[in-house]
């Protein structure tokens, strides 16, 4: 006869999530039920609620631990060039949205609720981001307020490309990083000289590959 494994705390959570994240990467978030994850789980609902006492508590938890892992996994590599470190930081942000595609579609459809704590993640998420260009770059500590717009501007539309690429799959990550690399250029370029960084300046010729 078969013996159950039993699951540390930690594995339970990250079952129920994994679970949820399929919910709500398919359905909106008024539809979804989460006393259906502890069916498919096949654990109690006391249990699932013991983790997580509510839905919002369970989303804002499934938004926080994709937000982490995206953070992990686009973490620059400071030896790189910083044109390097851009063209490398998108295409591992593609690639984390390929691999966890229940969670990234769940955090877009998150993207459009007005709770606080969902706004906060999301809004920390592009701020890091836009951090980690500007550190690239050797920007000021005080960087034009022009420059952060536009930086916030791409990886807006470096997440809305993200999620097409999701939902369109003749549209290859390749062909997405050459689009969004292009992107960055002609953001970049429309700004006045004086607020773009020389290093960032200096790498822009060198940033889109040729056809």
């Amino acid at each position: 006869m078969a013996t159950r494994t039993r699951m540390t705390p930690e594995q339970r959570r990250d079952q129920l999530l994994d679970l949820g994240a399929e919910l709500f990467a398919s359905h909106p978030y008024d539809e979804v039920h989460i006393e259906r994850v502890a069916e498919l789980a096949k654990v109690s609902r006391g249990l699932l609620y013991h983790y997580f006492p509510s839905k919002r508590d369970f989303f804002v938890a499934l938004l926080a631990r994709e937000n982490a892992a995206l953070m992990d996994e686009t973490a620059p590599d400071v030896h790189l060039t910083p044109a390097e470190q851009l063209r490398r930081g998108v295409e591992a942000f593609l690639d984390h949205c390929v691999g966890h595609e229940f969670g990234v579609r769940a955090v877009f459809r998150g993207a459009v609720s007005s709770d606080p704590d969902i706004v906060a993640i999301i809004a920390d998420s592009i701020d890091r981001q836009v951090e980690r260009i500007l550190i690239a770059t050797g920007a000021p500590a005080t960087p034009a307020p022009m420059l952060v717009l536009a930086l916030r501007s791409w990886i807006y539309q470096v997440r809305a490309a993200s999620y097409e690429m999701l939902s369109d799959k003749r549209a290859s990550p390749d062909d997405v990083t050459r689009m969004l690399m292009a992107a960055f250029v002609g953001t970049i370029s429309g700004l006045s000289p004086e607020v773009v960084p020389p290093a960032m300046a200096a790498v822009l010729g060198t940033l889109v590959t040729p056809r």
